[in-house]
């Protein structure tokens, strides 16, 4: 009995050191170190807020919907309605009326606003990601934007073309997707210049 009892005691206190070294672990060590982590990249971590006098205005992470600006440049489509608690996709098949129509709708009416042709019209910019958050664009619906963004802003379409430049991204490392915009940290750049 004794020996049974000698078994149970040992057993526990075994059972109590491993739970306390894992506590130590998880519930000290673990935190601390993703804390440290996110500090690293602090701006990220705390949602890569932009600024414009000293106010918070946006994202760098997260679509805005300026298409009723003609003086800006226009994100993807979101099936979300670029609001954050309602991110993903609309679940249309890609071969169904629906999705097409919406398509054709949306290219014919970017290609009126930005004066181009329909074929002109890059796929990224009528279809919405997968999130419908997507901040970024593909350099040719950027460059279709130009043209109607130097008018309406009343900057040069240099200007323009320079602050497309200085927002866009190339592949990671230099393979993985394609050259992009960041819609958001452009506009604030257009806004900016405009004074």
């Amino acid at each position: 009995m004794a020996q049974k009892t000698a078994g149970v005691v040992s057993a526990t206190v075994q059972a109590t050191r491993t739970l306390l070294v894992l506590l130590v672990i998880l519930g000290l060590i673990y935190p601390c170190v993703t804390w440290l982590v996110g500090r690293l990249n602090a701006n990220g971590a705390d949602g890569s807020f932009l600024e414009y006098n000293g106010q918070a205005v946006g994202s760098k992470l997260i679509g805005q919907d300026t298409s009723d600006d003609p003086s800006l440049f226009h994100p993807r489509l979101s099936s979300g309605d670029y609001d954050g608690m309602s991110s993903g996709g609309s679940n249309l098949s890609p071969v169904g009326d629906e999705l097409q129509k919406t398509i054709e709708d949306a290219k014919k009416s970017i290609a009126e606003e930005n004066n181009v042709d329909p074929a002109e019209v890059p796929a990224d910019a009528v279809t919405a990601s997968s999130s419908g958050l997507d901040p970024h664009i593909s350099k040719e619906y950027a460059h279709i934007q130009i043209e109607r963004v130097a008018k309406n802003s009343g900057l040069s379409v240099d200007k323009v073309e320079e602050l497309v430049e200085k927002n866009s991204y190339g592949s990671i490392f230099g393979f993985i997707g394609s050259p992009r915009v960041n819609v958001n940290t452009l506009n604030l750049d257009v806004v900016k210049a405009k004074g």
